[in-house]
């Protein structure tokens, strides 16, 4: 993906611009956070806040921590209740526990081994029963999302899947459309 995260300005047209599907990725990425108590989330990747948003939307009275690299991005986000955290995917998360964890379009920054170091801290901050929403840039056979050699480093949904099963959680891919997907995995 460009690497438009720089600028909160143009964050939100240039996304919906190179990736069409993006408020079907949001409107599932909130789906998939309903069904549970939610008292505390975790948005991993928050950017300017459309996560945020929708998960204020599903879950009204949770303290929702945003985490996201950039203080720009961060001081976008205009909803209450939430608690902005400056550091990158690879930093410690902060104190848990939390009963929902999300992250959209973010991981994807990752490479291999570090999406699965972020899967296993994602699982220690989770309180039992708590659950992780993915939606995020994958490997596919139809690339749609331009991406940025050596900053994108997207992997295939199924490997995720496997990752996360490793990490301890009840993992399940919910949602695929060209090279986007949505997984669900529930901390037993």
């Amino acid at each position: 993906m460009t690497q438009f995260h720089f600028d909160p300005a143009s964050y939100a047209s240039l996304i919906h611009e190179e990736v069409p599907a993006y408020d079907e990725l949001q409107r599932r990425v909130a789906g998939e956070a309903r069904g549970i108590d939610v008292e505390r989330a975790l948005d991993l990747g928050a950017g300017t806040g459309e996560t945020t948003r929708a998960l204020r939307a599903v879950h009204p009275d949770a303290v929702i921590v945003a985490v996201d690299a950039s203080s720009a991005m961060l001081a976008q986000i205009d909803v209450a209740g939430v608690v902005a955290k400056v550091a990158r995917l690879q930093d410690a998360l902060p104190d848990g526990p939390f009963d929902l964890v999300v992250s959209a379009l973010a991981v994807h920054h990752l490479d291999p081994h570090e999406k699965r170091d972020l899967f296993a801290r994602v699982h220690a901050v989770l309180r039992a029963g708590g659950r992780f929403v993915l939606g995020d840039v994958v490997v596919a056979g139809k690339i749609v999302a331009p991406l940025s050699d050596g900053y994108d480093k997207p992997d295939r949904a199924r490997d995720q899947v496997e990752w996360l099963r490793e990490a301890g959680f009840d993992a399940e891919l919910v949602w695929e459309h060209d090279d986007l997907a949505v997984i669900r995995a529930d901390r037993p």
